[in-house]
């Protein structure tokens, strides 16, 4: 049996005047004139055969039918979209993330098992990328980024403040004849980063003076990635967010020197890309996130 339904057209005209109980804003959401959005709406009264809007000077009013189908308009557009997103993303179980290499390399990469015997029926394809911004291409809803970018349509949420303390492997220390009793010593290590201005903030907040970071000698490794890996093969110290080595303390691969905590104005965020909201595995997966990282957050080295 066919389907008896109103021009769509006429529909989410409708629905965007009955959600914004305005006409020029309905206009303004669809890219329409405010009278392309009255015919449209007067389209749809001769088909349900009674007034959906109690028109006045400067409002409008729905009335007890728009009302009902207002509410079951919407719902079903909300349905319509969601059912979209899912598709978009890959297929209605697979999510895909956008991820800074670091993270998902130290980080999320070992956290996902976890996840995925949680819901086995979720499937997650991680992208890593050096770019923010690929919301619109190959499918991605969710990104997990440094930073902090405003951009229309996005929702953010921060998972953690970037905290940098000074990693180091034991071991080297005694092989190299490296004694690390002061933080002045740092200074004689090779200190393994892609920004020295990250390594004069780290000894003004020491206290060691600027002369003496004058003959530092600052070996330049793209990513955090390649820097734990010149910590573990004995290449120097290495400035890094605590949760990324984790793995390695436990394993009494690497330590804390010092008490000096550099925490910067930068975070961890979920971004949420735009109708990724009303996509379930969004929302699954960004509760585990939180909770994963409440766990974390009385963790200490």
């Amino acid at each position: 049996m066919a389907r008896v339904l109103p021009p769509l057209s006429a529909l989410r005209a409708f629905e965007a005047a009955a959600r914004h109980l305005s006409f020029t804003r309905a206009a303004a959401e669809l890219g329409m004139t405010q009278a392309a959005v009255s015919y449209q709406i007067r389209v749809l009264e001769e088909r349900v055969g009674t007034p959906l809007f109690l028109r006045g000077a400067r409002q409008v009013v729905l009335t007890d039918a728009g009302r009902r189908l207002g509410t079951d308009a919407s719902g079903a557009f909300d349905l319509i979209s969601a059912s979209f997103e899912a598709v978009r993303s890959g297929t209605s179980g697979v999510l895909t993330i956008s991820v800074i290499p670091t993270f998902a390399t130290l980080w999320l990469a070992r956290h996902l098992y976890a996840f995925q015997l949680a819901h086995p029926d979720i499937a997650v394809r991680l992208q890593s990328n050096r770019v923010f911004g690929c919301f619109f291409f190959e499918a991605v809803v969710l990104a997990l980024w440094v930073g902090v970018r405003l951009s229309p349509g996005l929702v953010l949420l921060l998972l953690v403040r970037a905290a940098f303390p000074l990693v180091l492997l034991p071991r080297v220390e005694v092989l190299v004849g490296l004694l690390l009793r002061e933080r002045g010593d740092v200074v004689r290590s090779a200190l393994l980063g892609s920004r020295a201005a990250l390594w004069q903030e780290w000894f003004a907040l020491a206290g060691v003076g600027r002369a003496v970071f004058g003959v530092v000698l600052v070996l330049s490794l793209l990513g955090l990635v390649l820097g734990v890996v010149g910590v573990l093969a004995g290449g120097g110290v290495l400035m890094v967010p605590p949760f990324f080595c984790r793995g390695y303390v436990a394993a009494v691969r690497v330590g804390r020197a010092f008490d000096v905590l550099f925490l910067r104005g930068l975070g961890l965020c979920v971004w949420c890309g735009p109708g990724g909201g009303k996509v379930p595995q969004v929302g699954v997966f960004g509760v585990f996130l939180v909770l994963l990282f409440r766990a974390l957050s009385g963790w200490r080295w």
